[in-house]
């Protein structure tokens, strides 16, 4: 097993390279066209095998030279809807990338085409809690359907399963199930009717995944 996180300053924005050392079989999780060149160096430096580019969301199209870019690592692209199906069914199925299994997990409500990938005891989930955080976007595209999303998909798995999103707050990468269920400002201690009317709202505080302690005292 290999796990690197690569984290951009200025943007915030995560990206998660996944490996299995055995076979040198891999994945990438968000890469960023702009860290192309890294991305290939480490590759290069360990001798692994590009098994795919994993994408848990979009919020437009590629520009030409961006595509052209993460083309050029060799590796198809996995994100919504998925090749060959329209629309995925609630368990989209999974990928093996050498002696290792990665479910594909639909989540969608933070756009559209939302995929969580769930891989041993983490789960790459992109912006999907990131409700009024996410840079390019002031509000969920689905307010229903995250709310389904992330209690129904997220929230049931064990609460040590690590979460990790696409864009870091105050250098926060990782949180866990358990800790979000319960204190996540957004979706901690509410129900469906609360969450739906407050996000609805015109403007409120700016919040991510945050520290356990910040977040209960959001929540006090």
């Amino acid at each position: 097993m290999y796990f690197r996180i690569l984290h951009d300053d200025i943007s915030g924005a995560m990206s998660y390279l996944l490996a299995d050392l055995d076979t040198r079989a891999c994945v990438l999780v968000d890469p960023r066209p702009a860290d192309v060149a890294v991305l290939q160096a480490m590759l290069d430096e360990h001798q692994l095998h590009l098994c795919g580019l994993l994408r848990t969301h979009e919020h437009g199209t590629l520009l030409a030279g961006e595509t052209a870019a993460l083309d050029s690592l060799g590796a198809p692209r996995l994100q919504h809807p998925l090749p060959a199906s329209g629309s995925p069914p609630e368990e989209a199925g999974a990928l093996v990338f050498g002696n290792e299994l990665l479910r594909v997990v639909p989540t969608p409500g933070h756009t559209a085409g939302c995929l969580s990938f769930l891989w041993r005891d983490r789960l790459f989930c992109g912006d999907l809690l990131s409700v009024d955080a996410c840079p390019h976007q002031p509000r969920p595209a689905l307010p229903e359907v995250l709310w389904d999303s992330a209690t129904r998909q997220v929230f049931t798995l064990p609460g040590e399963t690590l979460l990790f999103c696409s864009h870091a707050r105050q250098g926060r990468a990782v949180s866990n199930v358990l800790e979000q269920r319960r204190w996540h400002p957004w979706f901690g201690g509410s129900t469906r009717d609360e969450f739906l009317a407050r996000v609805r709202e015109p403007s409120s505080d700016s919040t991510c995944i945050q520290p356990i302690e910040s977040a209960a005292q959001h929540k006090a």
